[in-house]
């Protein structure tokens, strides 16, 4: 079968079955920008279960592929930042061949848009901690990028949902306060709830907050030619540079 709508059809990878970041991307994209997503069902969240993920990532690109989509967007960050910046590079070139889709992954649209704000310094703000802030901050200095930190929450993987979006504004604002040359903050992962305070983050820390979601929506739109602002989840949606 082939999936169509007027504007583009983008087939995503989700790496959970959580609910709430598919709902708001489908919310905050054009209309007739069709979503066909598939699944993986990751439980941990830990770095070895990232490193073992790849072939089950590239199953489910082949069976998107397969559907005829316009693009193909595997979610997830740390399955790809496990890679490196220059090891996902090749490997999203090597499935755009074999599969003759274009694909783009999560910490690609990330690298996009901080460069499109022209962010040099970045502080990002995370619900892991470990190893798995560690493969974060050197994907992002493989990307170019100066990582003044990556500064976690401790929570259960299965519990993200459940902080209050006031406590990752809090613990964003602390981690901003200590890192106050950053250019942009990034939000890595859509695990928690937590749209609703991008646009408050912005005006009171006056840098731009670059999450996940957004960056998907942006991209997506980049490459399915489709220029369409979103006002109040932020200044890259707003501004659509």
């Amino acid at each position: 079968m082939v999936f169509t709508s007027w504007r583009g059809v983008v087939g995503v990878v989700k790496p959970t079955h959580r609910p709430g970041s598919l709902e708001e991307f489908i919310r905050l994209l054009p209309e007739g920008i069709g979503v066909v997503p598939v699944y993986l069902n990751f439980k941990r969240g830990t770095e070895d279960e990232f490193r073992g993920a790849l072939n089950a990532v590239e199953e489910k690109v082949a069976e998107l592929a397969k559907e005829g989509v316009d693009l193909i967007h595997p979610e997830g960050a740390p399955p790809f930042m496990v890679h490196g910046y220059k090891g996902e590079e090749k490997i999203i070139k090597e499935w755009e061949t074999k599969y003759k889709t274009p694909m783009v992954t999560a910490a690609q649209t990330q690298v996009e848009a901080l460069r499109a704000l022209n962010v040099k310094k970045i502080l990002g703000v995370t619900y892991f901690i470990g190893s798995v802030n560690d493969i974060t901050t050197g994907y992002f200095q493989g990307a170019g990028f100066e990582v003044l930190a990556m500064e976690g929450i401790p929570v259960a993987f299965e519990d993200v949902g459940r902080l209050a979006a006031q406590e990752i504004y809090a613990h964003t604002r602390r981690a901003f306060l200590k890192n106050r040359s950053a250019d942009a903050i990034y939000m890595l992962g859509t695990g928690w709830r937590c749209l609703d305070i991008i646009r408050m983050l912005e005006e009171d820390l006056q840098v731009p907050v670059i999450h996940p979601v957004p960056a998907r929506v942006w991209a997506v739109q980049k490459r399915l030619h489709v220029r369409q602002r979103v006002k109040g989840f932020g200044k890259l949606l707003e501004q659509m540079p």
